[in-house]
């Protein structure tokens, strides 16, 4: 299928034909709101046992009280997910993003739009999804879609405010006419690197506020990391190239208080997990579900090192990690660290 040809179906309003790729929770709720908005949706998993369940219940046993409709088809073929349909929604682990794009780059048509809507940095080349993506895919039309949204209160229709970051206005605007209702409202954006920065580094956050929950800390070391690490955030993030509002709004702010509050979030649960003394391993098993922030870290830290900018919160999370470090040692350390002026470039009255 030609470019044009998806001009066309984008025009055209109405019903489109959306594949998702991946079954997980969040795969999952947005089939179902994207079902209940009127569009014919073909999700594909690799679990056999998953496609079987879903078939027979339209309900995945993670997401209770979420039914799936009619609209709703389940695969294990890819060619079944991708071919015809008017765009992709990648729903994967950070750490399958390259292996399923280059698994789907031939079965994927000029100009089709895939929105990804995982949140990470791939380890080994500090590259965001979307450029991972695109490297695997260079013919497709990739965006992006983050936010605070946590998958258990968009599948029972919860309210939720989001971004869609695309390179084009009018792509921007046409994955928003597929998502937004009553309940899902989509901001534009075409800050696409500022997106992901701030859904990535906000998982590793995230675990930080988890092991302070986990020693036993409250409100006051909570809000310190959610105020201290919008400021790392954005201090990578601008030196890379994404601007300073993306930071402020809800792919950045926004999304990290939602990480760092909530027992939906995995980072915060694993966080919490090996502050009570488990290890990474042990806390990523009991989770569950991917835990993104792990991943990230060590990238998180690679680019600090190459940008030249600090990130102790995250350091001290790669510290914990990676290093064997106590949760106790790296708060001290933290709360120790040299003497600063909280805003930098704030002048000072004339002393009298």
């Amino acid at each position: 299928m030609k470019k044009a040809d998806f001009t066309y179906l984008r025009k055209r309003g109405g019903m489109a034909k959306i594949g998702i790729i991946g079954g997980g929770t969040w795969g999952i709720a947005l089939a179902a709101l994207l079902e209940k908005n009127g569009h014919r949706i073909t999700l594909r998993s690799s679990s056999e046992q998953k496609i079987a369940m879903l078939k027979e219940t339209h309900e995945y046993k993670l997401l209770p009280g979420v039914k799936l409709g009619e609209n709703v088809e389940y695969t294990l073929e890819d060619s079944a997910a991708v071919k015809g349909q008017d765009m992709l929604v990648f729903a994967v682990a950070s750490s399958y993003t390259r292996e399923t794009a280059g698994r789907l780059s031939g079965l994927v048509s000029p100009g089709q739009i895939i929105l990804n809507v995982a949140k990470g940095i791939e380890e080994h080349t500090m590259m965001t999804l979307s450029e991972v993506i695109e490297q695997e895919i260079p013919h497709a039309d990739v965006a992006v879609m983050s936010g605070p949204s946590h998958a258990e209160e968009v599948g029972r229709g919860v309210p939720t405010t989001i971004v869609v970051g695309a390179k084009t206005k009018s792509t921007a605007e046409y994955i928003r006419s597929l998502f937004m209702n009553e309940v899902f409202r989509v901001y534009i954006s075409p800050d696409i690197l500022g997106m992901e920065l701030g859904g990535a580094l906000k998982n590793v956050v995230a675990l930080a506020a988890g092991i302070a929950d986990g020693l036993g800390y409250g409100d006051n070391t909570k809000a310190a990391l959610i105020t201290r690490g919008i400021t790392e955030i954005a201090r990578l993030g601008t030196a890379m190239g994404g601007k300073f509002e993306t930071f402020c709004g809800l792919t950045g702010i926004g999304d990290l208080i939602v990480t760092c509050a909530s027992m939906h979030s995995r980072n915060r649960r694993a966080g919490i997990l090996i502050g009570q003394g488990k290890s990474r391993e042990e806390a990523m098993a009991e989770v569950g579900m991917a835990v993104e922030g792990v991943h990230s870290a060590k990238a998180a830290m690679e680019l600090a090192r190459k940008y030249q900018v600090q990130l102790p919160i995250i350091e001290q999370v790669n510290e914990i990690l990676f290093a064997g470090k106590s949760a106790e040692k790296a708060v001290k350390e933290l709360m120790l660290r040299d003497k600063k002026l909280e805003v930098s470039d704030l002048p000072w009255p004339e002393e009298q």
